[in-house]
């Protein structure tokens, strides 16, 4: 899937600006599904309405520029759900933590406590967001209940292999440095 096929999927759901289309595909709910980035997403939706898959009108408000909203047609809608039938590649996981603890032997133990740490945080704030998800889940799209649940589950289950195992990634830490020990 690519760029086009995640701007269709938001108007499946909504009219929506440009910026909301950046920001939803980029930092929020859609950021999951597929690699967008700020650069790409105008372009593929002036390809969008080239191609009749989208319209474009105009909202103005007083002493602004107008603001731009997409809305999906039945050529876009007929084209995303021609897109959902292709069967996925395999999913990409990408991990800045990971690579941390890769090399863990090369950094001493509070760097990675705080990124331990900060892996524990980032994996709760995104469990929040599965909260807020499955509450929206009766007025949102049909699957966003079980796409929900399933974040939930893999995310309590990183969050708990973390935590039941810290100290075995603490220990793989590299020895402090005596001279350092004995300067403090």
């Amino acid at each position: 899937m690519n760029v086009r096929t995640v701007c269709l999927a938001i108007l499946q759901f909504s009219d929506a600006t440009g910026y909301e289309i950046k920001k939803m595909s980029t930092e929020e709910r859609f950021s999951y599904f597929v690699d967008a980035s700020f650069g790409s997403i105008y372009p593929a939706l002036s390809r969008l309405q080239d191609d009749g898959c989208v319209t474009v009108r105009e909202e103005y408000e007083s002493g602004k520029p107008p603001r731009k909203i997409y809305s999906i047609t039945d050529k876009g809608r007929a084209e995303l759900i021609e897109s959902l039938q292709v069967l996925p590649r395999p999913d990409t996981f990408k991990s800045e933590f990971l690579l941390i603890a890769l090399c863990a032997g090369l950094l001493d133990r509070e760097t990675i406590v705080r990124a331990i740490d900060k892996r524990i945080n980032d994996l709760k704030a995104d469990l929040e967001m599965f909260d807020e998800a499955e509450t929206c889940a009766e007025n949102g799209p049909a699957g966003l209940g079980w796409v929900a649940e399933y974040g939930r589950f893999v995310h309590e289950a990183s969050l708990k292999y973390l935590l039941e195992n810290r100290d075995k990634l603490e220990s793989l830490t590299r020895a402090p440095d005596h001279a350092s020990e004995a300067a403090e």
